[in-house]
């Protein structure tokens, strides 16, 4: 009789597990729910090499298989204590294409209690591309998810997917080619390549590139170069930048791949070949850039079963406005500070005003730090925050935004990885969204009743104030003073209190 992974299936928790099971590595993550910004409340893998010699005996690994079983048994358990509403168990290249793949998931099944869904190439590389969608909306060009044992290729047009492939590339397999000598691998790489003749179209837009061996790669990108801000979604290369690197990696010796630091043993000897395929990638697709993605086909598969409407949701928005009405003291005043700010940006383009009103929704996420450190852990937690559909440059403006409506200096030395990714102009939006922000909370205590008796007006160079004439709302030393500083922010010719 098979065991309840979730004791209380129909627990009001939503919360919905994805076990992995990998060519090269087994994952559990268990995310907070069917919605549109899902996020990952647990994360871990295990290395098993499931996929290792797949190519040459045609079988699992058998110490691999030992592995497994083990971390899935204990996988499985710990979604059950989670108390999961949903877990997925899928399995991919590896089990799908060895002769005792069956067996193996015959086994997973016994033991652990619950079915197994051996994905096709075409339902891994959906799955993936929808994975891509759900943190970037909107992605144009093409999306390569690199696993241990195949590549998956999409064309995305727009948020669209369109023509896809599944090559046998994984690094594992491509570690088993070089036994016959390294030029052997690039061999099968451009062999492959050739049969997928739309990837001239992804020229000149974007390379989406999803996967473990990618991601490290531009980890160690990150490392060497002294990027500031170590966070992996949305990392941005251009595509000459990205081929010189990959390169580079491709050619590294067993030495100087067994002294990176930072990545697992197994993972760094893969990594010269998952070089050696974005290499081979990028100069015959020819993308503008590479942008690495954080989601693929575990955030596809919560992706994949959401409504439509709901899909088409902004993540952003959707997202901060959730970490609002949590975590605000009086529920969410986004829309009514950004609709109070609106007046200092008169001609400001639809994209910026979305990230003011992210902004606006984030305000109040520190109000529970000790006062003089509400700046400075508002700028952390922002930056870090595993956030969809934003780039590095705009998560900045929001870290800074929300840092400088507590108080924070722009000549602290904590703020200087977000200043490093702002322009200028940016900058500078950011500092009058976050001045006007610390006005708004010293006349309303974060009550929305109490802002909506007042207004801001900029108008030929001049702030004003208005506050109600009854005297309810009254003004007060800390209040000048605060006005005037959004008046030096914006290089006014004035600023008045009008009641």
């Amino acid at each position: 009789m098979r065991r309840s992974v979730a004791p209380r299936a129909r627990s009001a928790l939503g919360r919905v597990a994805v076990i992995d099971i990998g060519s090269n590595s087994i994952r559990l993550v268990v995310f907070d729910g069917l919605k549109r910004a899902f996020l990952p409340l647990f994360n871990e893998k295990a290395m098993c090499g499931l996929g290792l010699g797949l190519r040459s005996s045609g079988q699992l690994s058998e110490e691999g298989m030992a592995s497994a079983h083990a971390n899935l048994a204990r996988f499985v358990a710990m979604a059950g204590a989670m108390e999961v509403s949903e877990l997925h168990m899928v399995a991919t290249a590896a089990v799908r294409e060895a002769a005792n793949g069956p067996d193996f998931v015959a086994e997973v099944e016994r033991r652990c209690g619950h079915p197994v869904r051996v994905l096709s190439g075409a339902e891994e590389a959906h799955l993936a591309a929808h994975g891509v969608l759900a943190g970037l909306p909107g992605a144009d060009g093409m999306m390569g998810d690199l696993g241990g044992g195949s590549l998956e290729l999409v064309a995305l047009d727009g948020g669209e997917p369109g023509a896809s492939a599944t090559l046998n590339l994984g690094p594992l397999n491509l570690m088993d080619v070089a036994k016959n000598g390294p030029k052997q691998a690039l061999e099968t790489i451009e062999s492959a390549l050739d049969k997928v003749t739309w990837l001239d179209a992804v020229k000149g837009r974007d390379f989406y590139a999803v996967g473990g061996g990618w991601r490290n790669l531009a980890r160690l990108h990150m490392e060497q170069t002294g990027y500031p801000l170590h966070v992996l979604h949305n990392y941005i290369l251009p595509r000459d930048e990205a081929e010189a690197f990959a390169r580079l990696v491709a050619g590294l010796g067993k030495r100087s791949i067994a002294q990176i630091q930072g990545i697992s043993r197994r993972r760094a000897k893969t990594l010269p070949y998952a070089a050696l395929l974005l290499d081979s990638l990028l100069r015959r697709a020819r993308p503008a850039r590479l942008v690495v993605s954080a989601y693929g086909l575990r955030e596809g598969l919560i992706f994949d079963r959401l409504p439509a409407r709901l899909r088409r949701r902004d993540p952003l928005i959707e997202g901060t406005a959730e970490l609002a009405t949590v975590h605000g003291r009086f529920g969410d005043l986004g829309e009514a500070l950004a609709s109070w700010t609106d007046p200092l940006f008169p001609d400001e383009a639809a994209s910026l005003r979305r990230l003011r009103l992210a902004a606006c929704h984030l305000s109040d996420l520190a109000w529970r730090e000790h006062p003089d450190y509400r700046a400075d852990q508002a700028l952390q937690r922002i930056l870090h925050y595993p956030f969809m559909a934003v780039d590095h440059p705009g998560r900045a403006f929001l870290a800074v935004t929300v840092s400088m409506r507590y108080g924070g200096n722009t000549l602290a030395p904590s703020i200087d990885p977000a200043l490093a990714l702002l322009p200028d102009d940016e900058m500078r939006r950011a500092r009058i969204t976050g001045l006007a922000l610390r006005l708004a909370y010293t006349l309303s205590a974060g009550v929305r009743s109490i802002l909506d008796k007042t207004s801001l007006e900029y108008r030929d160079g001049r702030l004003c104030l208005e506050l109600p004439n009854n005297g309810s709302i009254p003004s007060g030393e800390t209040v000048e003073n605060r006005l005037q500083a959004m008046v030096e922010a914006l290089e006014a010719k004035s600023g008045s209190i009008l009641t």
